[in-house]
């Protein structure tokens, strides 16, 4: 589930984006392709440096800052990125209950370009991987770059974990996609009644027949929100794997599988099924050179976050049955994605350069 968030969250002030050699004096290289950034903040706490990412970035790509925040927040944000971007507010005329697809439907039709880069407010490009997407986009509709925490705070070591596991089994869902603007417009955009909104825009361009890329090797950084926001994100990220019945059913298949072998009293049982948990996640780290983003450590982190999942999927499906959906903001989603499309024709799913560095 994307960072995307209806409360603000604090951001750190690191800027590892910032390109070594910038002070040579070349100029840099300016794409043509969009940015739209949808947010909706109800603090200001990461102002500074959105706004220093936003100047760095504005030298590079044409960027779209989609706000649906607060009136005097909005204000404010228009005085500080004056120059930086073209800073909009959400489509009056757009209805659903996910602010973030609003924003994102707003902002490619707004786009100047055919590609697009969809990003959360917490993710940051580099010039290689902007220019990596801009590539793959010339040969597929949909690009799915891998996110990375930087920094790596406890919480973020234990969300990596997740990541590490995706990787293994397929491909993570990072907060940030990349797509044609003509074929997002040729599909009539996506359902902004789902929570997991970027598996839905996944399955959509699925659905209508385009070509996806999932290039393992294009690392993306991302901040980590802080820990109070990341606690209150749990079950509502569980909430998403009601979206993919396999996921679901191995999430709550863990806690039964616990008890049955504490019951039995075979500790090696529960110690293999930890080595091999940790075993698939390192697996997903050393992936297409996925060593140099992620800490040895964090292969570690994948018992336990499948532990925590295996809890949250619970109380996610309990959510489901008793209230009717999860709180988002100041709505209730029950959907999280429409299922995916049955099509006779499959479309491709591009693997570009796995295991090849993209630098």
């Amino acid at each position: 589930m994307s960072s995307f968030s209806p409360t603000g969250d604090a951001r750190p002030t690191t800027r590892r984006w910032e390109v070594e050699h910038e002070g040579a004096g070349t100029s840099p290289v300016r794409l043509p392709m969009t940015y739209v950034l949808p947010l909706r903040w109800h603090t200001d706490t990461g102002l500074a440096e959105l706004t220093d990412y936003l100047r760095w970035l504005g030298d590079r790509v044409e960027v779209l800052v989609v706000d649906g925040s607060p009136p005097h927040l909005f204000a404010r944000h228009a005085e500080a990125w004056r120059g930086l971007a073209r800073h909009l507010s959400p489509d009056p005329s757009e209805r659903g209950l996910n602010g973030k697809v609003l924003g994102v439907h707003t902002g490619v039709r707004a786009a100047g370009h055919e590609h697009v880069v969809i990003a959360d407010d917490d993710v940051r490009y580099d010039e290689a991987a902007l220019s990596a997407v801009h590539r793959l986009l010339g040969r597929a509709d949909l690009v799915r770059p891998q996110n990375y925490f930087d920094p790596l705070p406890w919480h973020a070591w234990w969300d990596t974990g997740r990541t590490l596991l995706n990787r293994a089994l397929g491909a993570d869902y990072p907060g940030t996609l990349a797509v044609r603007r003509s074929t997002f417009l040729a599909m009539g955009g996506y359902d902004p009644d789902v929570l997991f909104e970027n598996l839905e825009l996944i399955r959509t361009v699925r659905g209508y027949g385009g070509t996806e890329a999932t290039p393992a090797w294009l690392y993306v950084r991302r901040l980590p929100p802080d820990a109070a926001h990341f606690r209150g994100q749990r079950v509502r990220q569980a909430y998403d794997d009601l979206a993919q019945p396999a996921r679901l059913l191995t999430a709550l298949a863990v806690l039964p599988a616990l008890a049955a072998a504490v019951a039995s009293r075979r500790p090696r049982l529960l110690l293999g099924a930890v080595a091999g948990v940790v075993a698939l996640a390192e697996t997903g780290r050393r992936r297409a050179g996925g060593t140099r983003v992620f800490p040895p450590a964090t292969a570690l982190a994948a018992p336990l976050w499948l532990l925590e999942r295996g809890v949250c999927g619970w109380l996610a499906v309990t959510q489901r049955l008793l209230l009717g959906g999860v709180r988002y903001g100041d709505t209730r989603i029950c959907r999280a994605a429409n299922p995916a499309p049955r099509t006779p024709h499959l479309p491709a799913i591009l693997h570009f350069g796995w295991g090849h560095k993209h630098r």
